[in-house]
Parts: C-alpha cells; sequence; structure tokens
C-alpha cells in the first residue's frame, strides 16, 4: 500500500512543478483513502492551497453563459424517460449498428401514453381511419369479437367465426378492411373462388394452410392476425336447386366446424404433430348466410352480425367518400335522402361516374386512334386528369342515370326474351312510347 502511495505522490508532485506550484511530496486529499492512511499522511500535507488555487468546479448550469448554439443544452431540460430517449435515437447512425426495429434497447416497453394520468384518458373507439368513416357498431362487433378471441376467459366459449352478412354492396368487405387497419392486423385473406377446385380436398387443405399461415404469424412474429374469408355463401353456400353441391362444398363447411371446435390443434395432411398452435378468429362476409350448411352457423361456432347501415352511417360513409371534393356536407345529406333506397356502393360508382366528362375530354384531345398508343408503354407516362368540381346538381343528374339503367335490367330482363324468341320481342317498347326509338 506505502509503494502506491508513493506512486501517486510522484506523480501529482511532478505535475505540480511542471506548473510552478512548487516543490515538495503533496497528496491530494480524496474519499479513496481510508482513516488510517489519512492519520498518517495527516502531518505531511502542509500545502492544500496548491490544490484548490487553480482548480474550479461548476456545479450549476447557467443558461445565460452557455452559447445558442449548443447541440447538448436540451439535455438539461430534459425529464423523459430514458427509453424514450433511445427511442427518438433510433435511426440517428448507421443501421449497421441498430438493433431491428421492434428489438433491442430502443425498443421502449412504456410508451409516452403510459404516463398519461388515468383522468385523462378517453376510452371511446375512433372509428374514422385514414379519412374514412367506420359505423361504430360495426367496429364494436369486430374489435370484441377479435379482442375476445386473444383473451384467456375462464369457462367461457368463445366462438371462433364472426359471420357478417346483409344485402349487397354495403361495404361489409371495406368495412372490414378499415378495422383490421386500425388495429394493425395484416389478414389472410381468402375469396370464394378458393372454395371450389377439380381437385376433391383442394380448398379444405387451402383453408387449413391458410389457417396454420395466420397461427405462425401470431406465434413466431408476436403480431395479431386472422382470417378473413370474402362472400363465404357464394362459394360454399347452396342457391335452390340451380346449384350443384360438390364433395369441395362438403369438405369445406366440414373443415371450418372442425377448426371452430378445435381452433387450437389444426393438422395439415401428412402432419399430424401433438404441437398446439394459436388460436386465430375467422372473419366471414355473405349476403345470405341461410344458404350455409346449418351446423356451422350455429351459435357455438359462428357469430351472426346482420350489417345494415343507418342514415347516419351512409351519411359518414359518403363522406369519406367525398371527402377531397369539397362538398358541403348539407349536400351530402341530401344526396343520401334522395337515394335513401341505394346500397353504399351506389356512391361510389356516382362519383367515379362524374370523371366521364373528363376522361371524353381527354379522349378528343389526343384523338382516338391515338389511346391505345398514349396510355398503353408510353414514353410520356400516364395522363393526368383535373378533379372535377363536384356540384349537387351533377350528382343528381348522373345518380337518376345510373337509377335508370338498374331500372332498365329489371323491367327488360333480356334474357327471358332471348329463349323465347329470336329478336328484341318488346325490349324497345318503353322507348317506343317515350318516342325516343328510331327504326
Amino acid at each position: 500500500m506505502s509503494a502506491f502511495v508513493s506512486t501517486v505522490g510522484a506523480g501529482n508532485r511532478g505535475l505540480l512543478n511542471l506548473k510552478g506550484a512548487g516543490s515538495g511530496p503533496l497528496w491530494p486529499t480524496s474519499a479513496f483513502f481510508d482513516k488510517s492512511l489519512k492519520t498518517v499522511l495527516g502531518s505531511k500535507i502542509t500545502n492544500q492551497r496548491l490544490l484548490t488555487r487553480n482548480l474550479k468546479l461548476a456545479a450549476e448550469y447557467d443558461k445565460e453563459k452557455q452559447p445558442s448554439k449548443d447541440k447538448w443544452k436540451g439535455l438539461a431540460f430534459d425529464t423523459s424517460d430514458d427509453q424514450q430517449d433511445i427511442t427518438r435515437g433510433k435511426g440517428m447512425v448507421d443501421s449497421l449498428f441498430q438493433a431491428p426495429m421492434g428489438t433491442g434497447t430502443h425498443y421502449a416497453v412504456m410508451s409516452s401514453y403510459d404516463y398519461t394520468s388515468k383522468g385523462l384518458r378517453q376510452y371511446k373507439l375512433d372509428n374514422n381511419m385514414d379519412g374514412f368513416y367506420i359505423a361504430s357498431s360495426f367496429m364494436d362487433k369486430v374489435v370484441v369479437h377479435i379482442t375476445k378471441n386473444f383473451l384467456q376467459i375462464p369457462n367461457i366459449k368463445v366462438p371462433l367465426i364472426l359471420g357478417i352478412w346483409g344485402g349487397k354492396g354495403q361495404g361489409k368487405s371495406f368495412q372490414c378492411e378499415l378495422v383490421f387497419a386500425k388495429m394493425g392486423i395484416n389478414p389472410i385473406v381468402m375469396s370464394a373462388g378458393e372454395l371450389e377446385s377439380g381437385n376433391a380436398g383442394e380448398p379444405a387443405k387451402l383453408i387449413r394452410q391458410r389457417y396454420r399461415e395466420a397461427a405462425d404469424i401470431i406465434k413466431k412474429k408476436g403480431k395479431m392476425c386472422c382470417l378473413f374469408i370474402n362472400d363465404l355463401d357464394a362459394g360454399a353456400g347452396r342457391f335452390g336447386g340451380t346449384t350443384q353441391y360438390t364433395v369441395n362444398n362438403q369438405m369445406v363447411n366440414a373443415t371450418l366446424m372442425n377448426i371452430a371446435d378445435n381452433p387450437t390443434s389444426v393438422q395439415l395432411p401428412g402432419m399430424y404433430n401433438k404441437e398446439e398452435n394459436p388460436r386465430v378468429p375467422i372473419i366471414v362476409t355473405g349476403n345470405d348466410f341461410s344458404t350455409l350448411y346449418a351446423p356451422l352457423i350455429r351459435d357455438g361456432r359462428m357469430e351472426k352480425f346482420y350489417w345494415a347501415p343507418t342514415r347516419e352511417d351512409r351519411i359518414g360513409v359518403c363522406t369519406g367518400i367525398f371527402g377531397s371534393d369539397d362538398l358541403p356536407r348539407e349536400d351530402i345529406v341530401k344526396l343520401v335522402n334522395t337515394f335513401h333506397g341505394q346500397s353504399i356502393d351506389f356512391f361510389g360508382a356516382l362519383r367515379a361516374r362524374v370523371y366521364d366528362d373528363e376522361v371524353r375530354r381527354w379522349i378528343c384531345g389526343v384523338g382516338v386512334e391515338n389511346v391505345g398508343k398514349r396510355l398503353v408503354n408510353s414514353k410520356e407516362g400516364p395522363p393526368t386528369l383535373e378533379q372535377p368540381k363536384m356540384t349537387l346538381e351533377k350528382l343528381l343528374e348522373y345518380g337518376n342515370m345510373l337509377v335508370l339503367e338498374q331500372e332498365n335490367v329489371k323491367r327488360v330482363r333480356l334474357s327471358d326474351k332471348y329463349l323465347k324468341e329470336a329478336a328484341l320481342g318488346d325490349a324497345n317498347e318503353d322507348a317506343m312510347k317515350n318516342g325516343s326509338f328510331y327504326g
């Protein structure tokens, strides 16, 4: 210990000599030395003024003395959590030295929302996504169903499948996509066209594969996922005697029933292991679930939700459709009231019809013979059309045209005429009465 002390003393004395502080054995007083050592050296430390004469310690932060371009001055006022500081520093250095997003020390376990007082929090669901309106009842049903399937509720049997059915063109699939985006879910999507195949058993196998794929996303990536099947009744339902009931229809219904009964033990053909997979909620849409196999839609397996948008829902959806057109809310309300019997997709088709005038103007500018050269493999790139001015009068005009086209389809029924006669028959009778038929 004495050898160590002499070395420290020599080093300090050399430094003091270089600065012209004088000679003599000097040791600094420090908490590093114990009591006994301080007692022995106490008599030799005679010139404490040399140590304190040239040493100054600034322990306080003075705003006025700091330069205006001090890049570290924010640290004196930063009172946030360390994890928040690390999160803000993500991306400040080369990605080679950063952990992947969602891992590492820059992944904040607590978010800034966790520091908010519980008295200030609001638990009302926000039913807007990227400017589009989500019906409150629709969002409540989907969010609650998905959440219940991920919760561990004792002594409760939660239906695995949520069946959303209703009239055509009411935005069932689009509303589901908005809810998934709101919850941060990337669903595994299937359509009715995949529920039939030339190979027997192929659609049933595909459903199991897609279900297991969604389960792997939950298990391996730690993200919520679900299986979304569009128009289930169109692929697995029976529409009277005109629809052939095939082996694949039967196996699709049986497979969905089996998955609903055993959601954590879904096996693939040829792979029979006892490893359990995570529970994956299934969302299906359709127009009429009475065409499905009755045991599939019973309450223990499928929770049914009939989607019939109210007037407020229709106004909210139309507000999102015409959101970029600066159309007053009063005009949107009058438009919905005028076409109260139409589906929601009618208003989307109505907005697209307004662009017809701009398309005609562009065609006249380039010429009909040059349309193909201008649109396909053109060096000039795709053309840009000016956004037409949306007015209530113009929308009502085009809306009435769409309604007349619907009425013509329902009234004329050309298919019946083609089957009975070789000519059009009375197909032009309405035009003759109006005096607009020439021939």
